[in-house]
């Protein structure tokens, strides 16, 4: 889950609400491969007047964490990127393997799997340009080599929306499959796309929440349809512009794939 908006402490966004990640990491109500996500955590926060996130991982359940209430309860961030684990079968274990995945002022999170890892990830970077590869892991995961080629095209200059649409337009064109739902955030906009499994958006107090599901039943949910990218821009934006959702094929549209 991402949130943008007024400062709040992170315990308000993860652990109170009823159907928030926290509990989304034992009894999640909307996902559609996987029972329990308890292969580790990672949050991702900015402080005022830091461009570069804090990122706090571990390898054990979300619930495992004792310290974590206390830590959620006294730390307050605008912007937060927040991600629970279910490991794909084949990829590595670990905190290094647990999102958010970061670079200068990204967070990045990925919510699905790249179909025939880790053997599909040699085929596709053979097909891709040099300028992608050859990659630097962070950890032997599927989501990192994911994050690689988006950082890639982001360091090239293309917008955070773009980037995220071209890469898994960039996949597919090179033979790959799987479920491609991104996240992505620099603290002062979130990108996200739904390609496989659910996301879902909230506007509210000022604030824009993006999650895989619904973290309460209160109204203002909305989902996102499938094969589309939702942005989010910067906090003192009226709210009635805040959100833009674009089919995936409209943002690549007319731009060289590779």
């Amino acid at each position: 889950m991402a949130y943008l908006g007024p400062p709040v402490p992170l315990r308000s966004v993860l652990i109170d609400p009823p159907f928030g990640l926290y509990r989304q990491s034992w009894s999640p109500r909307r996902q559609r491969h996987g029972t329990v996500n308890a292969d580790g955590f990672g949050i991702g926060w900015y402080a005022g007047g830091d461009p570069v996130p804090a990122r706090y991982r571990r390898a054990v359940p979300i619930w495992g964490d004792r310290s974590l209430p206390d830590l959620a309860r006294v730390t307050r961030s605008a912007a937060i990127l927040a991600a629970v684990r279910s490991a794909t079968p084949g990829t590595a274990l670990g905190e290094a393997a647990v999102a958010p995945f970061a670079s200068g002022p990204w967070l990045f999170s990925h919510n699905g799997a790249l179909d025939g890892w880790p053997a599909s990830a040699t085929a596709l970077s053979a097909a891709l340009t040099p300028t992608e590869s050859p990659f630097s892991l962070e950890a032997m995961v599927d989501s990192a080599f994911l994050w690689a080629l988006v950082l890639g095209r982001l360091r090239s200059g293309t917008a955070a929306d773009v980037a995220l649409a071209a890469t898994i337009a960039a996949i597919e064109a090179a033979g790959g499959s799987g479920r491609f739902n991104f996240l992505l955030t620099d603290g002062r906009s979130v990108a996200a796309t739904a390609a496989g499994d659910t996301l879902w958006y909230r506007q509210a107090g000022g604030a824009v929440t993006v999650a895989s599901e619904p973290g309460d039943d209160e109204p203002g949910w909305a989902e996102v349809p499938d094969r589309h990218v939702l942005t989010a821009l910067p906090f003192g934006v009226p709210a009635p512009s805040r959100v833009t959702i674009s089919p995936l094929a409209a943002l690549t549209e007319g731009i060289a794939i590779r």
